[in-house]
């Protein structure tokens, strides 16, 4: 099956343009400058974002491998104002994602503990996928931050000085639309690296929140229409041109324990999450990562993401920031 891909793309000169492309096919969406405009437009039209799109005509053939080679493919969502974007995300959604968690909690475990972690796994396997116009069991949710922790599918994902860890977290994320009226309008899906800090994590699970604040990376494709159900892909880090760890992984609603619409629901349950105009970015989680398998990350390492039916990878080197003071003053 042929799956339709939106990209964007940014020339060297700034100037912005949206691509359709169909198979190995491709070519450039002529008075259209990004996905969201496109989107609102569809909004506007009552139509799908897919017949948007064809309705745009067919302008430049381009060869988007060539074009994401070349660095001109950027993150394929973004709004002009960041504080307008928001990156949240949930975990404990995959069939073997509670494996990893609970080799973060080896003690808890020890002690024939049932951990925290795998009491939310266990309930979401229960009821993560309920009847339709059912409410099912709500998932582990966190925020990311805003539009200015989002980076393109080649760019360095920094890990703030003060991390103790940065991997990488091979996921689908979901990309949304809050209308004017309210009502979410998902777009279609990305290929997504969420990179977390594992180590904070693991030493408290009350710092999960803070082991998620984080930068983000997506993928140059967004995955248009009806998802497959079984995506499989490939997650690896290279070090110095060698590849260090490499393992499969799976994703699509197929392979998790919550289905997208019970994921989307406890999201958007809440107000502030529907406020018009607004573009979320949202994480649906993994059950692969290379901290399970005691792999220590490196600056300079590159994590390289790759799944079908997308074509193009998200690929992105580790970097530390400096070291910044945050300076508050009573006022």
């Amino acid at each position: 099956m042929t799956y339709l891909r939106l990209l964007q793309h940014r020339a060297a000169d700034g100037a912005r343009s949206v691509i359709l492309a169909e198979g190995d096919a491709a070519h450039v969406l002529p008075g259209v400058t990004s996905i969201r405009e496109l989107a609102l437009r569809a909004i506007a039209d009552g139509v799908s974002l897919a017949d948007a799109a064809r309705a745009c005509g067919q302008g430049e053939a381009i060869d988007i491998a060539a074009e994401h080679a070349a660095g001109r493919l950027i993150a394929p969502i973004d709004h002009e104002d960041p504080a307008h974007l928001l990156m949240t995300g949930t975990g404990l959604t995959h069939l073997g994602s509670a494996e990893g968690r609970d080799k973060m909690h080896a003690a808890a475990i020890a002690n024939e503990q049932q951990t925290d972690s795998m009491r939310m796994f266990l309930e979401g396997l229960e009821g993560g996928k309920p009847a339709a116009g059912e409410v099912g069991q709500q998932p582990e949710w966190f925020y990311k931050g805003d539009g200015s922790q989002l980076v393109g599918p080649g760019d360095t994902l920094t890990m703030p000085a003060f991390s103790q860890d940065g991997g990488e977290e091979p996921e689908l994320a979901g990309i949304y639309l809050v209308g004017e009226d309210g009502t979410v309008y998902r777009l279609g899906l990305a290929l997504a690296n969420e990179f977390s800090d594992h180590v904070t994590e693991r030493h408290n699970y009350l710092w999960l929140a803070h082991s998620k604040l984080r930068q983000a990376a997506l993928g140059p494709e967004l995955l248009i229409g009806t998802p497959p159900t079984h995506i499989e892909g490939t997650s690896k880090i290279v070090r110095a041109g060698e590849t260090i760890w490499e393992k499969p992984f799976l994703s699509g609603e197929g392979n998790m324990s919550h289905s997208f619409d019970n994921l989307e629901h406890h999201h958007f349950k809440y107000d502030l999450f529907r406020r018009a105009g607004d573009v979320h970015v949202h994480f649906f989680g993994t059950a692969t990562l290379s901290f399970s398998d005691a792999v220590q990350t490196e600056e300079g390492d590159v994590f390289e993401i790759s799944a079908a039916p997308f074509t193009l990878p998200v690929s992105n080197p580790l970097a530390r920031a400096e070291v910044q003071t945050a300076t508050v003053k009573a006022l």
